[in-house]
């Protein structure tokens, strides 16, 4: 590896016949090739065993990734988006072959020997982890309120002085009616909620509750429930057949199941390596 690169590294995982052949066909960050790196032999620890660990690594820029350039990309959205999916991207592509560990975001080394120094002294650890997640895959379930309807906040017009209801008690009632329902929407959702715990406690293993998202990321609908599900990979079926089936009843919501993912929500930061060349904001 030259001067001018650092080593990125996506994820934890085992060698296996199809990972190595699925790599040749991949690019990381900046069109690199992939490769995988063991544990250095000194440095690796007996308790770890036959089932040898290795990051899946590549080389990028030196000067797009030392701690300074980190520090002014993570604020730059359009590179990050591009670093993001490329990342993304490859850890879905390694999970279709073997059982991985995900690497968050910009996690590199001064070069490859330090890497697998890393990986060495972790080895333990992401073989608990390893364990832990193989043969399981994550999902995400979302549900969303569809965008409230808002009446005319115009001020209505002054009404006239007879007995019969103006158009400022029509605004009203109109404002009443709206927030009746909502409540009911609302109300649906806690339903729906705790249908979809009940089903998960049938066919998962472990569940993470994300905060729901907002902004861009929804559009003009409102997201009242973000988790993720770590799924035996035999009940993945039945787990989404199940969700389906319940969200029949829930005609005011929009229920989404999204996945199969990497395991991203359930690699904790203790898994993670702490990188040596440069730590990106959380």
């Amino acid at each position: 590896m030259n001067t001018t690169s650092l080593t990125y590294i996506y994820a934890v995982t085992q060698p296996t016949v199809s990972l190595a052949k699925a790599l040749t066909t991949l690019r990381g960050i900046a069109g690199a090739s992939l490769r995988l790196l063991p544990p250095t032999p000194e440095e690796t620890s007996p308790d770890v065993g036959e089932a040898q660990l290795v990051f899946v690594a590549a080389d990028v820029p030196e000067h797009d990734f030392n701690e300074t350039a980190l520090k002014a990309h993570f604020e730059d959205l359009d590179w990050l988006e591009g670093v993001a999916r490329t990342h993304h991207d490859i850890v879905q592509a390694v999970a279709a072959h073997a059982t991985i560990l995900p690497l968050r975001l910009a996690t590199v080394y001064q070069d490859d020997h330090s890497a697998r120094q890393a990986l060495a002294l972790g080895g333990p650890a992401f073989t608990e982890s390893m364990n832990q997640l193989r043969d399981h895959t994550e999902y995400g379930v979302k549900i969303y309120l569809a965008a409230p309807t808002e009446p005319d906040l115009a001020p209505p017009p002054a009404e006239p002085r007879t007995p019969t209801a103006g158009p400022g008690k029509a605004y009203l009632r109109a404002r009443r009616t709206q927030h009746h329902a909502r409540e009911a929407v609302h109300q649906q959702a806690q339903h729906a909620a705790a249908t979809i715990e009940a089903i998960a406690a049938r066919h998962t293993t472990r569940r993470v509750r994300h905060a729901p998202q907002r902004g861009a990321l929804t559009g003009p609908e409102e997201n009242v429930l973000n988790d993720a599900y770590l799924i035996p990979n035999d009940q993945a079926d039945d787990f989404q057949t199940a969700i389906d089936d319940a969200a029949q009843g829930f005609p005011d919501l929009r229920v989404e199941v999204t996945g199969p993912w990497a395991p991203y929500s359930f690699v904790t930061l203790a898994d993670a390596p702490a990188p040596d060349a440069a730590e990106p904001p959380p």
